[in-house]
């Protein structure tokens, strides 16, 4: 294995231009490379893709990767291209020339690695190709998908176990998210039930932040966490594809770059909001949980949820791809009484069998567990995955711990009205009930005369609803999809009706969102007009080069650059991330923008150098770039002179009439409420 060992090393630094590797990354790579059948369950954005990439490199013969998402194997594909490795993609996505070269460099024995669907798998004519192409390993990425448990089973996967035994090759399997019952799945389907080399990584993403907040004005908590992000990429999930449209639509109203997408688009539509969404910083995608699991995109800086996910495999998968290059990263989960009731409909309505029905009402249960934990949100998540030793200090109940108090009482009350009433009935008029309240609908059915009418009168409507609403939330109670939705009790709530249990609940669960200040820079103040002269610099060649920016370097590269400043191509080779053939193709043009020989300063903005408003004129700069073609990026091209943006820096008009004197009507129209952003925050 020595051989290996040095020449993977030396892959890690020439190919992809890193020093070492991630945590857990060496031994899953040395045993794949060793040709051990594997399955490695990794937190996304752990670098799994590396882990079969490398080994591929390693032997002779083609690796096939079965991955489910066009959209990610292109990317990769395009990524391992820049990085000089002959990979390629046989997909519905292909134009005839792609497909013609990959065709052709696998008859002549050059492709490395080869990405297909499993789709793929189910013509007829892809076993006998594959049989002649002399694959040295299949790679599958995404694992869980075979699994009938798994959020997103696809039945074309169950064809790999097939393909595996046929070629009699080794096997690597790959996912973020698989519990128990989905690996047993995993073992049995690819694996023919023998246990491969199975390497567990701990499930944290300690650079995510998590928080869940009861709605209260949705759209308001929401547009007030995204406000506080101003500029950062980032990703809404909704419930419905209507509510994608309207949330992105009442985002733009308010100056952000947001757009929507669902499964109800057409693929050309789809393939536009992807690209956008990979090729421009800033972007926010308001998307039904049809988007996202293509996304490889390292930089998104937040996510949130407008209504509950399914589960909480679901949760970890979605916010999984905010921060994936490590740095901090930020997330916020609405949740309220009707999503609890929507989610016990669909799976009691659903057509799946009564023991698949009891597994997702169990899967919802653990979910609700997270969203109405009383202590630390991490370590009720990673205990979910079997995970025991937690460190957090990182969620919104470490930083907040709520207030509990014995619920008890309140639930029993709540209990008791509903038994005396047969189960009939929603919260709505229970709550009358305890409330005392005579309604028309109380007074037709004689419900003063129960012994429970008014016994609640210590509580508000409002602090009954978040009873009920955690009542739902810990499974005393469901509402009953044949009875229109009236509220009934599990077996979970007899202890506590008979006194045998007892129950704590927050207080103070009715709460505007936390508007959470932005996260911190992540690199100090003097190194940020130069990262943004180097994204600038990526923006004009990825788009040259029709590829996502990060494809060229990603984020954390760039930051790496803005402090290091190589000063040569021997310096800029030791930057992570910087490997040969990104050396070769990109060194030059990114060291002309660290030593400041393609863009020197502007003869204006050298006479401000050194002064505070030289760095206002920076900022301005910066806003004005990105709102070259307007908020939604795609307006008429505008862009005021160097003499225009010192005149803003030096005389620091404080209202719109004073930016039009400068600017003129056109130019004040675009920039400027964000100009004036600007000049209030500079103090």
């Amino acid at each position: 294995m020595g051989s290996n060992k040095a020449s993977a090393a030396s892959l890690l630094r020439d190919v992809f231009g890193f020093d070492d590797f991630r945590p857990g990354q060496e031994e899953i790579v040395e045993a794949v490379a060793r040709g051990e059948n594997t399955l490695a369950i990794m937190p996304t954005g752990g670098g799994k893709s590396l882990c079969f990439q490398l080994p591929a490199l390693m032997q002779d013969g083609v690796t096939v990767v079965i991955s489910p998402l066009i959209a990610l194997m292109r990317d990769q594909v395009r990524a391992l291209q820049a990085s000089g490795v002959a990979a390629g993609a046989l997909t519905s996505g292909n134009s005839p020339e792609e497909t013609e070269m990959v065709w052709n460099a696998l008859q002549e024995r050059k492709l490395k690695l080869l990405y297909i669907t499993p789709e793929r798998l189910s013509a007829g004519s892809s076993l006998g190709m594959l049989r002649n192409i002399g694959v040295s390993m299949i790679a599958v990425d995404e694992a869980h998908c075979i699994s009938q448990w798994g959020h997103d089973f696809r039945p074309d996967y169950l064809r790999i176990g097939e393909l595996r035994r046929t070629l009699n090759v080794p096997l690597a399997a790959f996912t973020a998210t698989a519990d128990a019952e989905s690996r047993v799945e995993i073992v049995e389907k690819l694996f023919d039930g023998v246990r491969p080399r199975t390497f567990l990584h701990g499930f944290d993403r300690p650079n995510i932040h998590l928080a869940f907040t009861v709605k209260n004005s949705p759209r308001t908590q929401i547009l007030n966490f995204v406000n506080a992000r101003k500029g950062q990429s980032g990703i809404i999930y909704c419930g419905t594809r209507a509510k994608t449209e309207t949330l992105a639509l009442g985002l733009r109203e308010v100056g952000h770059a947001s757009i929507y997408y669902h499964g109800g688009m057409d693929g050309e539509d789809r393939r536009i909001a992807e690209r956008r969404f990979q090729q421009e910083d800033g972007l926010i995608v308001v998307a039904t949980v049809a988007f996202g699991m293509g996304i490889d995109k390292p930089d998104i800086r937040w996510v949130a949820h407008a209504d509950l996910p399914k589960s909480v495999e679901s949760y970890y998968q979605e916010i999984g791809r905010a921060g994936r290059d490590g740095h901090p990263a930020e997330t916020l989960t609405l949740f309220g009484p009707e999503d609890i009731k929507l989610r016990r409909s669909q799976i009691d309505e659903g057509l799946a069998p009564a023991e698949r029905r009891m597994a997702d009402h169990a899967r919802l249960n653990a979910l609700l567990g997270l969203a109405e934990a009383l202590e630390c949100r991490r370590k009720t998540l990673l205990n979910y995955f079997g995970e025991t030793k937690v460190n957090c200090n990182h969620c919104d109940l470490c930083q907040n711990p709520p207030e509990v108090f014995d619920g008890t009482t309140a639930v029993r009350k709540a209990l008791s009205a509903m038994l005396r009433t047969e189960e009939r009935f929603g919260s709505g008029h229970l709550i009358d009930i305890l409330l005392g309240n005579e309604t028309e609908k109380i007074r037709q059915r004689a419900h003063t005369k129960l012994p429970t009418f008014g016994i609640g009168k210590e509580y508000t409507r409002v602090q009954w609803q978040t009873v009920f609403r955690q009542m739902m939330g810990h499974d005393l109670v469901r509402p009953d999809a044949d009875r229109y939705g009236a509220l009934r009790m599990t077996d979970a709530a007899l202890p506590i009706l008979r006194g045998l249990a007892s129950i704590n609940l927050r207080r103070d669960t009715i709460k505007a969102a936390v508007r959470r200040p932005t996260v911190t820079s992540m690199l100090s103040e003097e190194h940020a007009p130069l990262l943004s002269a180097l994204k600038a610099k990526r923006r004009g060649l990825a788009e040259v080069a029709n590829v996502p920016a990060y494809i060229i370097f990603p984020d954390r590269t760039l930051i790496e650059m803005a402090e290091r400043r190589p000063k040569n191509l021997d310096q800029m080779a030791r930057v992570n991330g910087v490997g040969a053939k990104k050396l070769q193709n990109f060194g030059e043009a990114f060291l002309k923008v660290i030593n400041n020989e393609v863009e020197p300063l502007h003869p204006t903005r050298r006479k401000l150098a050194g002064r505070k408003c030289g760095a206002l004129f920076d900022k301005l700069m910066k806003v004005q770039t990105d709102l070259a073609r307007g908020s939604d990026g795609t307006g008429k091209p505008l862009s005021c002179s160097a003499s225009q943006l010192a005149k803003v820096a030096q005389l620091r008009p404080d209202d719109n009439v004073a930016i039009e004197r400068v600017l003129g009507d056109q130019k004040a129209e675009r920039f400027g409420s964000a100009f004036l952003d600007v000049l209030r925050n500079a103090g």
